[in-house]
């Protein structure tokens, strides 16, 4: 993937492409278009980019691929665009064209990039229509667990890059806040707590979780209670007040809950759950039917689903109405993707819709997708995204849980997080001899804590499993958010001895191959965040700022940076403000504050 200066690449393909017809003509070939196969180069020493092309065009043209290289590169050397951008091409092993970008651009390109808070990446242009990321979606009257983590971290960094493209994006919430489950809470409230339902406030209902497992305890073992439960769904959905007072209740208590987590967390949603779509729940069997899609099944109205080359699926159909007449949740995401991309007042106008869930429901959304395609209700050039997600495993393998067996609690997970990064950093500050206030070693294990958590998922490919292990996020080792904040604090120290606000040179000068290194890894940030925002893979970005601080630790530790009187000195402090800019706003994508001090 072509990463340096995304600019300077869409500036070198047009040179190439320019070339490479010419060349065939000039091959006896009929010049028609060609992919010139432009990759980064497999060595340092190969350049920044090798051009494969030739090879392809050697059997269609019937000419020895150097030959066909060596007419490539005479296009290209008669190029003055090429010639700005790029060394003299080199033409190495059986047709290979090396391709050194201009020393002194990367250099003015770096000067640029201090100068632009956006650090070279791109705003989107036209960017009316909004992208929704469905992430987090809690159920009600239950507790966030570990479960509820990844979506929620995931969610947030996709939305926090896609927001910095310069795209309105809508961080919706689809809370489980209705269903069959509330008859029976609904139920356990009105017996076991009558003046919460006449009085604001006047019962705190405590532990909900505590308060599901007993209306769920009742409801199995007391076939009294189930029908009455039964009968609270039907008058919920017939919009009885007290019902419906009951339900509020609930909802609001678990939501000052989920909020809580989210302050801490610093993510933003705003809440749609499964009861906004509700009303809209006819209109969807009615435009299935209208669409010819809907089959009557065991009394049931279900689509039937399609394989990719049109015949029938052997997946189960996408059921839309039960057989007693009511719905389902596959029913409410119809509904919710009917609305998100219809055109306001009637919804939301989106053309990209993303659902950040886990990979269990991969088959549910694939069906749902298809079904609301083949109803029409995504627009030209409309995209239908799942964002899949494997499981948080304990460090044996299996999935995380309490001792005691239950799902562990995301409140009690974080707090273990900073218990455990405080009980560390006072620690090392004991072994240093360090004494500090406590209101420094809070807010340190604090951002530390809660950083290690969210990198620690977000470092890893989203779409494998992987294993929860403490002392490996927390570690100042390796490929984890201590590691990164620290090399942040690393360079703050370095801008206070080098005289931090003081004016750089101009042009900047380099001429050491670790200065060198670290400037095509600074000038590859904008490619990566183009990257994560097609493939809504965020382990590219946090691979990214690791590979960045390895290369940095190396620069400093082998390059005299702060030598008085060295006529590099303001050159090399550039990079390092580079460097200390370029992690903290890709630390911010992910969600993820930075530390002046650790």
């Amino acid at each position: 993937m072509l990463r340096i200066a995304h600019a300077l690449n869409s500036q070198l393909l047009g040179a190439l492409e320019r070339a490479f017809p010419a060349a065939a003509v000039a091959a006896r070939g009929a010049g028609q278009p060609l992919d010139p196969q432009l990759a980064p180069a497999s060595k340092p020493e190969f350049g920044d980019f090798q051009a494969n092309g030739a090879l392809v065009l050697a059997r269609p043209l019937r000419q020895a691929p150097r030959q066909i290289a060596a007419a490539i590169v005479a296009q290209l050397e008669a190029d003055p665009a090429f010639g700005a951008l790029c060394l003299p091409p080199e033409i190495a092993g059986p047709g290979f064209i090396n391709l050194t970008l201009r020393p002194e651009l990367l250099a003015a390109e770096v000067g640029r990039r201090l100068a632009d808070p956006r650090l070279g990446v791109p705003a989107v242009g036209d960017a009316a229509a909004p992208v929704v990321v469905d992430f987090s979606s809690p159920n009600i009257a239950k507790e966030m667990h570990v479960g509820h983590l990844r979506s929620t971290i995931i969610g947030d960094a996709l939305a926090r890059v896609l927001e910095f493209r310069g795209h309105p994006v809508l961080r919706l919430n689809h809370v489980g806040d209705w269903g069959t489950q509330f008859g029976m809470l609904i139920t356990h409230l009105k017996e076991v707590a009558p003046a919460a339902l006449s009085t604001a406030d006047a019962v705190d209902l405590g532990d909900l979780v505590a308060f599901y497992r007993q209306a769920k305890a009742r409801f199995d073992a007391d076939e009294a209670f189930q029908v009455r439960s039964r009968e609270e769904v039907v008058k919920l959905q017939g919009g009885d007040p007290v019902s419906r007072r009951a339900w509020q209740l609930l909802c609001d208590q678990s939501r000052r809950e989920f909020q809580r987590l989210y302050d801490r967390l610093d993510i933003r949603l705003l809440e749609r759950g499964e009861s906004f779509y509700n009303p809209c729940l006819e209109a969807v069997v009615a435009d299935l039917a209208a669409a010819g899609l809907l089959v009557s099944d065991g009394g049931a109205q279900c689509v039937f689903l399609e394989g990719d080359d049109g015949s029938a699926s052997k997946a189960p159909p996408v059921i839309v109405r039960k057989s007693d007449g009511g719905f389902n949740y596959a029913t409410t995401d119809l509904a919710a993707i009917r609305y998100r991309f219809a055109s306001p007042p009637e919804g939301d106008g989106a053309r990209r819709v993303i659902y950040v869930t886990d990979a269990g429901q991969a088959s549910h959304f694939a069906g749902v997708f298809q079904v609301a395609r083949r109803a029409g209700w995504i627009p030209p050039g409309g995209r239908l995204e799942h964002v899949p997600f494997g499981l948080v495993q304990g460090e044996d393998g299996k999935k995380l849980k309490t001792r005691a067996g239950d799902t562990v609690r995301l409140r009690e997970l974080l707090d273990e997080a900073v218990e455990r990064c405080e009980a560390d950093l006072c620690r090392r500050l004991a072994e240093e001899g360090r004494r500090e206030e406590e209101a420094f070693i809070t807010e340190v294990a604090t951002t530390v804590g809660l950083a290690a958590v969210k990198y620690a998922d977000l470092s890893t490919n989203r779409t494998t499993n992987y294993q929860f292990s403490f002392d490996r996020m927390l570690a100042l080792q390796g490929n984890t958010a201590p590691y990164l904040l620290y090399a942040v604090v690393r360079i703050a120290g370095i801008a206070r001895r080098g005289g931090a606000g003081a004016a750089l040179p101009s042009p900047l000068l380099f001429t050491e191959p670790q200065e060198w290194a670290l400037v095509r890894q600074l000038l590859q940030f904008d490619g990566v965040i183009l990257e994560v925002e097609e493939e809504l893979l965020p382990n590219r970005l946090c691979s990214y700022l690791f590979e960045l601080s390895q290369v940095f630790n190396r620069f400093y530790d082998q390059v005299p940076v702060l030598r008085a009187e060295d006529p590099a000195r303001g050159s090399r402090l550039a990079l390092c403000r580079l460097t200390a800019d370029t992690l903290k706003l890709g630390l911010g994508l992910l969600g993820i504050p930075t530390l002046e001090r650790m």
